[in-house]
């Protein structure tokens, strides 16, 4: 584990969770942490201020990439975006999203888990999909592959919902993602996720699993709670869902620092002497000589 000592902004430090202690704590109904990150810096922010889980979502296509949507991202880009995380975070719990088209077909989906698992450094992957996916859920799960699912608003059927909208409006809806986070279990996920739901529903949903969940716009339902990242200290403001709580404005700060700084350049302010490299005083007097005396040659054997 790090030394705390070794970082004075650190937070406490916590023992890193496993796949055992997920189960443990939603028996115990203990509350988690999460946040969605996709790189170093925010994953060490991440760990030192205490975070449970890091998430390394596809939404990241949206908040890092500039995507409409998470579809684009893909297998490399999602290993190396885990590899990433996980030098920052190196003892916080992690799992990959497998992205859109790398789970199509059973055979499909082990081999993109299995690589995933073996080349990304996360403790487990996660899919989208309830008993739709089961074959698919069942097979990875088989494979010795730590994997959990997703039930509501699930952005890979971003097309077919119509748009990012909530999901479980109708009771007749609310029972059908409540069969599908059964599915999800009975297939052998070691957990699953709860998005954009009526708190009612994701309550249900909850309640009907003994498996590890984690919610975002599904109310305070689940062991844990997931907020992306960028959303959370205001760096992605093209959008804020609803459920979005901002708790820094990180864009504004940082679009003032960088104008700041271009009005500095303009100006002459910056560089100063305090930002600038300084000879000795001794050899800034002997080069001061060698150019009054255009002696530039600094070839010593001519």
């Amino acid at each position: 584990m790090t030394d705390p000592a070794a970082n004075p902004a650190a937070g406490p430090q916590k023992p890193k969770l496993t796949i055992p202690d997920l189960a443990a704590k939603k028996a115990a109904g203990e509350r988690l942490s999460m946040v969605a990150v996709g790189e170093t810096m925010s994953a060490a922010w991440a760990e030192r201020a205490g975070i449970d889980i890091i998430g390394v979502g596809d939404s990241l296509g949206m908040t890092l990439y500039g995507h409409d949507n998470t579809l684009p991202m893909t297998v490399d880009q999602m290993i190396a975006h885990t590899r990433a995380v996980r030098r920052g975070a190196p003892n916080t719990f992690c799992f990959v999203s497998m992205p859109y088209g790398s789970y199509a077909t059973k055979d499909i989906a082990v081999v993109n888990a299995v690589r995933m698992m073996k080349e990304s450094g996360a403790e487990a992957v996660k899919l989208q999909g309830g008993r739709e996916m089961f074959d698919i859920i069942k097979a990875v799960a088989d494979a010795g592959v730590p994997v959990m699912s997703h039930v509501g608003l699930l952005p890979h059927y971003v097309h077919r919902h119509g748009g990012f909208k909530m999901q479980g409006r109708t009771a007749e809806d609310a029972l059908r993602i409540i069969d599908n986070a059964r599915a999800i279990e009975e297939a052998g996920a070691i957990g699953l996720e709860i998005e954009a739901l009526p708190y009612e529903v994701g309550k249900a949903v909850d309640e009907a699993v003994s498996i590890f969940t984690f919610s975002i716009g599904a109310g305070a339902a689940g062991t844990c709670q997931l907020l992306n990242g960028y959303d959370l200290i205001g760096a992605f403001d093209t959008f804020k869902p609803k459920f979005a709580k901002r708790y820094g404005n990180i864009a504004e700060i940082a679009t003032k620092a960088f104008a700041d700084y271009a009005d500095d350049v303009r100006s002459g302010a910056f560089p100063d002497a305090d930002h600038s490299y300084k000879m000795k005083p001794a050899e800034a007097k002997k080069f001061a000589a060698l150019l009054r005396n255009g002696d530039t040659d600094t070839d010593s054997s001519q």
